[in-house]
């Protein structure tokens, strides 16, 4: 394949990845003043409310879990492109959906249809980047993996917490569908991801589709394996803390520190930002400084400590300042455990992949089920717990190999 082929290539799955991402930080600082304008109606209470959030939240990478090694092994049957196309349309089905919601059970309904085909781009996209990349680079290209990522998570609360608040007064209902000015972000999310998706059908060339010999070699051997068990570990408490964070963040911004949708969105914007510069600068030069056990057990301790101190400050800057050096954690993490996964096995990346997305989707489902409980005993508690667990991880380092 030649080069330019191959940078098209990347710079095609990057977009899908950077246009699902984008729709996910749309809801992130708008979720729990959202789920609060659909709940009032219902006249539930704080708590309750809360609680739908962490639920709505969960239900999320939930599905993700139930679809993703389905979308993983036809991947490795049918090719790529055919399961990123179907995520694509899915993905902007569950904008559409979300933002013409006039009901907490419509929301419900969004959330599980897009935890469902949100499964097939994600997974698929990077064992996509990894059927076209060599050993040597694998590192590098999932942390630009981890850019396109991080980059939809800057410019989603962004876009998300601005045009939700827009003048534009439109109100229009069609059954149970409903159009205001909220709708706005999530249905140019659905414009966005509809205008990929052609893209991606038009100009991304399929890859070459696993044979059945392939298949039928699979084997416990890989997922049964100490080093591999060690890795899903490590994906699991980073997804875990990460989605308890985010859940507990926007209720704790909105109730106890009293910040506006805005607020709480440049607080999930600095993290998309710090993660999107630091982990190809991690990636391409973290080696030359720190071997790759070191820069794990490093970003651990900055993560680990950024959360345990983090009630314990209420002024604006310095939250922020703790949301930089949580990310910058992450950062050093994320992309080494991706490309140790991708690189287990190369007849079985898009399985190994998507079971460590699906170990992913189940820190997913408890992290905010979690974090929603502890918020009723109080604040400090899930941030104190999450950043502890954070820092017990660091003793499975030490089954790592060389």
């Amino acid at each position: 394949m030649e080069k330019k082929e191959k940078l098209n290539r990347i710079f095609l799955v990057l977009m899908s990845l950077f246009v699902v991402m984008l729709g996910y930080g749309i809801l992130l600082p708008t979720l729990p003043y959202y789920t609060e304008r659909l709940a009032l109606k219902a006249n539930l209470d704080t708590d309750l409310i809360n609680f739908h959030i962490g639920l709505l939240t969960s239900i999320y990478p939930l599905f993700q879990l139930i679809f993703v090694v389905v979308w993983g092994k036809l991947s490795d049957r049918y090719g790529r492109k055919p399961i990123i196309i179907i995520g694509l349309l899915g993905f902007v089905l569950m904008q559409l959906l979300t933002g013409l919601a006039t009901s907490l059970t419509m929301l419900y309904v969004a959330r599980i249809f897009g935890g469902t085909f949100t499964s097939a781009v994600i997974p698929v996209s990077n064992a996509y980047l990894s059927d076209i990349t060599s050993k040597k680079r694998r590192t590098k290209i999932m942390a630009w993996s981890g850019v396109a990522i991080s980059s939809g998570v800057i410019f989603g609360p962004v876009l998300g917490g601005f045009l939700s608040k827009t003048d534009v007064h439109l109100e229009y209902a069609v059954g149970q569908l409903h159009l205001d000015r909220f709708s706005i972000p999530f249905l140019l999310a659905a414009l966005l991801g509809f205008i990929v998706f052609l893209v991606i059908l038009k100009w991304l060339k399929n890859t070459t589709s696993a044979n059945k010999f392939t298949i039928q070699k699979f084997t416990l051997n890989f997922t049964l394996s100490k080093y591999f068990i060690v890795l899903l570990i490590l994906s699991f408490v980073m997804q875990f803390v990460i989605t308890l964070f985010e859940t507990v963040f926007s209720i704790y911004g909105k109730d106890q520190l009293t910040f506006n949708s805005n607020q709480v969105g440049v607080g999930f914007m600095l993290c998309g930002l710090v993660m999107a510069v630091l982990q190809p600068l991690f990636a391409s030069y973290g080696e030359k400084l720190f071997s790759t056990k070191k820069q794990m057990i490093l970003g651990l301790l900055l993560s680990g400590i950024a959360l345990i101190i983090f009630p314990f400050f209420k002024n604006e800057l310095i939250v922020y300042v703790l949301i930089v050096f949580f990310a910058a954690g992450g950062a050093m993490i994320t992309p080494n455990l991706l490309s140790a996964v991708s690189l287990i096995s190369k007849e079985n990346t898009g399985r190994n992949i998507s079971i460590q997305s699906s170990t992913n989707s189940i820190g997913q489902i408890l992290g905010p089920v979690l974090g929603t409980w502890l918020v009723t005993s109080g604040f400090y508690y899930p941030f104190i717990i999450a950043g502890s667990i954070v820092l017990v991880s660091i003793g499975f380092l030490f089954f790592f190999y060389k």
